[in-house]
């Protein structure tokens, strides 16, 4: 067991920004978007909800290999292993919210909790995969296994979000990101009520779920900087609004792309009957 966990704990050079390992991941991402948009008319809401069961399957799987490398350690020269949960690692990030949501979104029936999480699933979600694959250095490792989870999650968060928009699982109104937002919120509290708890229960590990916690500094760019220089409610503020207008951003453009779609079809339908009529 020992020896097939250090196997899984194989290495590489550490992936660069926009090298062939990045890349490859983005023309994937490239292909699954593109295959989604042609087929999109033939995807039922029955296949989307089997898309996002088996996608938040592999996520899961993807976690718990990410959980036992972490955790892991084998010497070679001795064959001698040693467990050490890793807290600061615990599955409960902003990222990881798409893990838990996609399985309750693919076992749900339509209804006003199933449209709640796909809209945060395609707005929320899609900010924070699309940042990882724009600039995914700061994820990036020497373990290949973990470079791949890294990439295959990000990148399905992406995918996840592309699908639901293309077979308008979602509505293409502002009203959708108050739906999202509820989802969000909730995530953000619990995350919220695990940093307190474990300040005054766990042990002296780090442990920052969605990197608000009050007791240890926020590690993420432009926003550790913000938690540095201003009192934490205001930085819990800015960092809840940030998140909200940047999903807010995304659903206003995928409006905008759907009304654009909506008008060459109209005008192809318009045109189209005026040959017609001439004939």
């Amino acid at each position: 067991m020992e020896k097939f966990l250090y196997w899984l704990q194989g290495a590489m050079d550490t992936p660069t920004l926009y090298g062939w390992f990045h890349l490859m991941w983005f023309a994937i991402l490239i292909i699954e978007c593109v295959l989604i948009y042609l087929f999109r008319k033939k995807i039922s809401r029955k296949a989307v909800n089997i898309i996002l069961l088996i996608c938040g399957i592999l996520l899961i799987i993807f976690e718990i290999y990410k959980q036992l490398v972490f955790s892991f350690q084998y010497d070679p020269i001795t064959q001698k292993a040693t467990w050490d949960y890793q807290w600061y690692a615990f599955p409960f990030q902003f990222c990881s919210t798409p893990m838990y949501l996609m399985i309750l979104a693919g076992i749900l029936r339509k209804g006003k909790v199933y449209d709640c999480l796909t809209s945060y699933l395609a707005t929320f979600a899609f900010f924070g995969g699309i940042i990882v694959m724009f600039y995914p250095a700061g994820v990036f490792v020497g373990m290949i296994g973990i470079n791949i989870q890294t990439m295959f999650w990000h990148s399905s968060m992406v995918m996840i979000a592309f699908l639901l928009m293309a077979t308008k699982t979602i509505e293409f109104r502002f009203k959708t990101i108050f739906k999202a937002f509820f989802v969000f919120l909730v995530m953000l509290s619990l995350a919220m009520i695990m940093n307190i708890l474990w300040h005054y229960y766990g042990t002296e590990e780090t442990f920052n779920m969605f990197y608000i916690s009050p007791y240890y500094p926020c590690p993420l760019a432009v926003l550790g900087d913000i938690y540095q220089k201003t009192n934490y409610f205001l930085f819990l503020l800015i960092y809840s609004i940030g998140f909200t207008l940047a999903a807010f951003i995304i659903l206003c453009f995928a409006i905008l792309l759907k009304k654009l779609e909506n008008y060459i079809q109209y005008r192809k339908s318009n045109n189209q009957n005026k040959t017609d009529a001439e004939n």
